[in-house]
């Protein structure tokens, strides 16, 4: 079987608050002085190498595994996970 490098990313949801993502905008302009950005949001990347039969396949085994393993919180955040062949 093949396989493949998958790429979760996690982030808060539109509209929770993200004290990280804040801070850094607040930091980036007040002490760099670049005001033309207006919104900084954080997250998480995990990097997976798996091996499968299909990109649909593993992309599904690795939310599979965000989700048992609960590395994210579904009601808050969001998981963006994509898949291409090594």
């Amino acid at each position: 079987m093949p396989e493949f490098n998958v790429t979760a990313i996690i982030e808060n949801k539109p509209g929770i608050s993200d004290p990280e993502g804040e801070t850094i905008l607040n930091d980036l302009v007040l002490k760099s002085k670049n005001s033309s950005v207006k919104k900084i949001r954080s997250g998480k990347i995990l990097r997976f190498t798996i091996v499968g039969s299909d990109i649909k396949s593993v992309e599904k085994k690795v939310e599979k595994i965000c989700d048992e393993l609960r590395i994210f919180n579904p009601l808050v955040s969001k998981i963006t996970i994509s898949a291409n062949k090594c």
